[in-house]
């Protein structure tokens, strides 16, 4: 029915979807590029599925008390230990007026943006972030995306 039929084209959207809680990072995001992300705790990152690599991907993200948002995440390796853990950190496309660290978080990923690389400057790696935000936030505005903001994931 077309029941099914939208179960299974969101099912072809949403590469995976998980739960955290908001840590405290290595207080980068905010300070030394003006881009503030949600660090996920180090026990649900090693939950994310094996299908989800080092990279830049985009989704709807929802902090607990607010709406599902427009959403970049990064997955990379920790440097804190060594880059032998996975780390993630979600920037949400959204201006928030105050922190919200230990808040639960979920995120439904909806696609893949690049992989995650090295750069030569600070204004380098800035620029970068801000085509990623704008590739996303157009990647989100399609209609099979856009509607995901709705998924049951976040009820």
């Amino acid at each position: 029915g077309l029941c099914g039929k939208v179960i299974r084209a969101q099912m072809a959207h949403t590469l995976a979807t998980f739960r955290g809680t908001v840590v405290h990072g290595f207080g980068r995001g905010s300070k030394e590029l003006g881009i503030p992300t949600a660090n996920l705790d180090e026990e649900n990152v090693e939950k994310l599925p094996e299908s989800v690599k080092q990279g830049i991907y985009h989704g709807w993200a929802l902090v607990e008390g607010d709406v599902p948002r427009k959403a970049v995440m990064s997955v990379g390796w920790n440097p804190f230990y060594q880059n032998t853990k996975r780390s993630a950190e979600i920037h949400i496309l959204h201006k928030f007026d105050k922190d919200f660290y230990d808040a639960g978080i979920r995120m439904l990923v909806t696609g893949y943006l690049r992989p995650e690389k090295n750069f030569p400057s600070l204004e380098a790696l800035i620029t970068a972030i801000h085509d990623d935000i704008a590739a996303a936030s157009a990647a989100l505005d399609d209609p099979a995306l856009n509607a995901l903001q709705h998924d049951a994931f976040f009820s």
